[in-house]
């Protein structure tokens, strides 16, 4: 099994940090991965981009031209990787700010109000969080709880008190 996963949207966003969270939970379930972020010199509010590769199998090379999954949370980003799914794969978008949703039919298209939502729960720094939920329930090559096991490792422990909360934002993703 292998899932190649492409993670979009603005600086800031957290982009990255999903992107790290999600490799980091496959490494703990002794899987091969690739992660190659891809961003301008803007630190926030410029493009970015990561590339997540996770695999029961030695993995030849990190750079991937169509994805399983497409994760985009803007417009900019739906518009120009919409058609990097391969046919039957997934893209989840953030429908905030959407003005033209996807067209394609040949694959699975799962919009999330992440953005609404984590306002609502007044949640807005784990909006990454709650897509990563999201990304579980449609596509679980990775749990709750190995994310939460990866949160462990890679938060500093200054930010340890906020796990619960994430964990939270993980569940109210899974149940978008």
């Amino acid at each position: 099994m292998t899932c190649e996963i492409l993670i979009a949207g603005f600086g800031g966003q957290g982009v990255l940090s999903m992107g790290k969270i999600l490799a980091y939970a496959g490494i703990m379930n002794n899987k091969e991965v690739t992660w190659l972020p891809s961003y301008g010199p803007e630190q926030r509010g410029g493009t970015s981009n990561v590339t997540v590769v996770i695999s029961d199998n030695a993995i030849s090379s990190p750079i991937v031209d169509h994805f399983d999954v497409v994760i985009a949370l803007n417009q900019q980003s739906l518009t120009k990787f919409e058609s990097k799914v391969k046919p039957d794969g997934q893209l989840i978008y953030d429908t905030y700010g959407i003005t033209t949703p996807p067209s394609r039919t040949d694959i699975r298209i799962y919009p999330i109000d992440a953005m609404q939502t984590a306002v609502k729960n007044n949640m807005q720094k784990m909006f990454n969080t709650i897509i990563l939920g999201a990304l579980i329930a449609v596509n679980p090559i990775v749990s709750i709880n190995d994310v939460m096991q990866s949160l462990k490792k890679t938060l500093p422990e200054r930010y340890h008190h906020l796990l619960p909360a994430n964990e939270q934002a993980l569940h109210i993703g899974f149940n978008l």
